[in-house]
């Protein structure tokens, strides 16, 4: 569909966030009415037909059967929160859910750039898509603690001051109070070197896998089942 022209492809017609979509992400797709190399689709033919809204919540006839059949399974993306993200852009304004739409595809790409060991991208597109934008910065948050070697620093730190006291109140075991010192601080600088992008990734997906149980998000493409065939 290279004619069909839209102001915000990074957001569908019906309501798919393209920008988080692993087809627009390898630069297969130029988003929903993003100009050639758009995919074909049955839900624009059907907008045509309606007078050409931006959005299917412009449209009179919203919300229509259609979206039964299209949310049930899932394609590249998740289909399951279509209607709920499309009512959020009629709420709120379509320039306040662009603002965190494009958040959320930094964390995405922040996630892909730095903890992805080749086995993450779609778990963490089905992440960031799914969970709330505020879970989505809670979890970067622990994620950088984790994998920085913070939380193991300050409890490190802590350590360090006991064996300074003892250094302090031991008469004659300076020496191996100091010797304690240095180890405890080797340790902390070991911990933030020797993370692997294994590591790291391990612990990302943890973070956002305990979050998505906590909220009853299932973090898998539901796909439509093959076809039997017939003998």
């Amino acid at each position: 569909m290279k004619n069909y022209q839209r102001e915000y492809p990074l957001f569908s017609l019906c309501g798919l966030n393209c920008a988080l979509c692993p087809m627009h992400l390898n630069q297969y797709c130029p988003g929903c009415g993003g100009g050639e190399g758009n995919q074909s689709c049955a839900i624009f033919r059907c907008a045509r037909e309606h007078g050409c809204p931006e959005y299917c919540f412009q449209c009179s006839e919203y919300p229509c059967e259609k979206y039964d059949s299209v949310m049930e399974y899932d394609s590249f993306l998740p289909h399951r929160n279509m209607r709920k993200d499309m009512e959020r852009a009629k709420s709120g304004g379509i320039e306040a859910y662009q603002t965190e739409l494009e958040e959320k595809e930094l964390i995405l790409q922040e996630l892909l750039d730095n903890y992805n060991d080749g086995r993450r991208k779609t778990f963490y597109m089905l992440a960031v898509y799914l969970l709330e934008l505020q879970d989505l910065r809670d979890a970067m948050e622990q994620i950088l603690r984790e994998t920085s070697g913070r939380g193991t620093q300050e409890k490190a730190i802590g350590t360090q001051g006991k064996a300074k006291g003892t250094q302090e109140k031991a008469i004659g075991t300076q020496g191996k109070a100091k010797g304690t010192q240095e180890k405890v601080k080797g340790t902390i600088q070991g911990t933030v070197q020797e993370m692997t992008l294994k590591e790291k990734a391990a612990a990302a997906a943890g973070c956002f896998q305990a979050i998505a149980q906590e909220k009853g998000i299932v973090l898998k493409l539901n796909k439509k089942p093959a076809k039997k065939k017939t003998e």
